[in-house]
């Protein structure tokens, strides 16, 4: 791993001890390495520059179903306490009811047909590719769900979706690295049973039966995904990114560590080999957790002694409501937002000086976070095309921030961005959809309410 990157990432770590000031320049971020002259004069306090776009101007790209759907989203957030009653109500909506008012927005569809048409109509506002998640999950281990089908079902979405969806986007592309990669989203709680207790005894022989099994099914997907893409760079050998990509979500705090980190390491070892110029398979850091930025660390030093590359999706953090060691977790806002800003500027430099030569072979920009979105664009509108910039990759949730994607892709050229979609039988995608609203209840308040359904009802009537 570069010096550099390895000295600001340990300095990520000590920030882990306690608060620093307030949020400050950006220029903390910029790295001295080879950019254009005037990159730290544009980035340097960049966060008080970077205005949020406006909530309604990505409303004429939508379906009227889809704004019907808004809609109806936009008068559940009006306040705290209606969405809070509609969270805890939600279950007990008939799936029907939500699929119709609801889902349009948020879910890719029950079917594959379904999926590829949301990835065309995704495609014509800019979009330009899909991270897929087949939304069938135990995290409890209390459904008994056929593992096997989740397994071969996502192994048929990589051929039966995102190849097809891939072949037509370069088909009509200018330059074969303008495409970023199809994704499958992989939730270790769905590929095992019982899963959280084997991920927590992931290294106890005495599970060794079910750890196997895990690791089997990850490795029936991943190993997909890297046959896939070295057929495809034999057809398209200029390409300086993945075609696919498996991507490890991430789990609960207790259950990641334990397991997941170790999980996600042996996926880079076999398919992110330093012999192949792209990699197959990424995993997700949550930097609202203090000690992600020494996990990277150790991770990325391992990696360069055992010939692999890692692999990385950034988020800030899904179980900020449900983690119960509150410890363990930056204690503002603030605090999550200069960690995550810092670290992913960091990679992104390392890739974007480093190439083919960086010990992250690809990156996911993975925020709602309008100032950490425009950071990573200004940080590669810095540079020419490379391979670096090639495998940093923006992406958003289905139905999510698309007042974020549309300001990128309209008004700042980014043609990185990628959306996550969902998809799957109507009563999966009612639990993920409950989920969202749990997890996400605060950024949803924020992004809609009164101004969000009377803008919906504007742009119906002039439609």
């Amino acid at each position: 791993m570069n010096s550099r990157l390895g000295q600001v990432l340990r300095q990520a770590v000590r920030v882990q001890t306690g608060l620093r000031g307030p949020a400050r320049s950006m220029r903390g971020y910029v790295s001295q390495t080879q950019t254009k002259q005037n990159t730290v004069a544009v980035v340097a306090g960049a966060a008080e520059r970077f205005v949020a776009p406006a909530a309604d101007a990505h409303l004429k790209t939508l379906s009227q179903r889809e704004l019907v759907a808004l809609g109806v989203i936009g008068c559940v957030t009006t306040n705290a306490r209606l969405l809070k009653l509609v969270t805890q109500a939600f279950p007990y909506v008939p799936t029907p009811v939500a699929k119709l008012l609801i889902s349009a927005l948020y879910c890719g569809g029950d079917t594959m047909a379904e999926v590829r048409e949301t990835g065309r109509a995704l495609a014509r506002r800019g979009v330009g590719n899909m991270m897929l998640s087949l939304t069938v999950e135990d995290s409890e281990g209390t459904k008994n769900i056929d593992i096997d089908y989740i397994v071969e079902e996502t192994v048929r979405s990589l051929h039966g979706v995102l190849l097809p969806h891939m072949e037509e986007q370069l088909a009509r592309a200018a330059d074969v690295n303008s495409v970023p990669p199809g994704y499958l989203a992989l939730k270790p709680s769905a590929l095992v049973s019982d899963p959280a207790n084997t991920l927590l005894h992931f290294a106890d022989p005495a599970w060794r039966e079910k750890r196997d099994a895990l690791v089997a099914n990850f490795s029936r997907i991943v190993g997909e995904v890297y046959k896939l893409n070295q057929e495809m760079l034999a057809r398209y050998p200029g390409r300086k990114s993945p075609f696919f990509v498996a991507t490890i979500d991430a789990e609960k705090y207790e259950v990641q560590c334990a397991g997941v980190y170790e999980l996600q390491r042996l996926m880079f070892a076999k398919y992110n080999p330093v012999s192949s110029p792209i990699v197959s398979c990424i995993g997700t850091w949550q930097l609202y957790l203090r000690d992600a930025a020494a996990d990277l660390v150790a991770q990325a030093e391992r990696a360069e002694r055992e010939g692999y590359k890692l692999g990385l999706k950034l988020v800030r953090g899904a179980y900020l409501h449900s983690e119960p060691n509150r410890d363990v977790i930056h204690p503002t806002k603030e605090a999550t937002d200069e960690h995550y800003n810092e670290v992913m500027a960091k990679v992104i430099q390392d890739l974007l000086a480093n190439g083919e030569h960086s010990v992250f072979g690809h990156l996911v920009v993975a925020s709602h976070n309008y100032q950490s979105q425009m950071l990573a664009t200004m940080l590669l509108q810095a540079h020419g095309e490379s391979v670096g910039k090639s495998n940093v990759v923006l992406g958003q949730l289905l139905g999510m921030a698309d007042n974020v994607t549309y300001d990128l892709i309209h008004n700042h050229g980014a043609r990185n961005i990628i959306k996550y979609v969902p998809w799957g039988p109507p009563k999966e995608t009612k639990d993920y959809m409950h989920r969202r609203l749990q997890e996400n209840g605060d950024a949803v308040r924020a992004d809609n309410g009164w101004p969000l359904v009377k803008a919906v009802c504007r742009a119906l009537f002039y439609r």
